[in-house]
């Protein structure tokens, strides 16, 4: 019989990367590069932006020789660290299970860009009457947010011996 845990990192996993590139499928589909659709004005727009780079578009001004093996190996190299984390977690560590899912389910489907693209689609666009400007972000980007602050809060819960990940000692 197969773990629960494995059912929710196949079936919330593949949620979040279906809805990740459904969303993203219908901006590209709907907005030119650089089009902003204002939701709610003085805080919120959605707005086609292609992130080359890392997260707030770090490195994206890599040389592409450099950039592109960089977001292929490190995001591998990141999905068997986790893979490897969540095959020691048991059933029990609910939390932990969620967060790490969100978190995979997040990266692939930014990978799932990079593969496709050559880029990220980002397109939640949040800002405060013009003073202030967070840099666009997508449904993956908020996974893997969501999974780390969840992550975080596990590791505070799930911390006694019988529930810990078990990863020392």
């Amino acid at each position: 019989m197969v773990s629960r845990k494995y059912l929710v990192l196949l079936s919330l996993s593949g949620f979040i990367v279906s809805l990740d590139q459904l969303t993203k499928n219908a901006v590209v589909n709907n907005f030119k590069l650089g089009e902003s659709l204002p939701v709610a004005s003085s805080f919120f727009n959605i707005s086609r932006v292609h992130n080359a780079g890392a997260a707030f578009g770090l490195l994206a001004n890599l040389p592409p020789n450099l950039r592109d093996p960089f977001f292929f190996i490190v995001p591998a190299f990141t999905l068997a660290v986790i893979f490897a984390v969540f095959y020691k977690l048991r059933d029990t560590q609910s939390l932990s299970v969620y967060a790490l899912t969100a978190i995979v389910g997040g990266a692939l489907g930014n990978l799932a860009d990079r593969i496709r693209l050559g880029y990220v689609v980002d397109f939640l666009d949040f800002h405060w009457n013009g003073a202030w400007h967070f840099p666009a972000f997508n449904v993956a980007d908020s996974a893997i947010t969501i999974g780390v602050a969840l992550l975080m809060l596990g590791m505070l819960i799930e911390r006694d011996g019988e529930e810990s990940i078990g990863l020392v000692g």
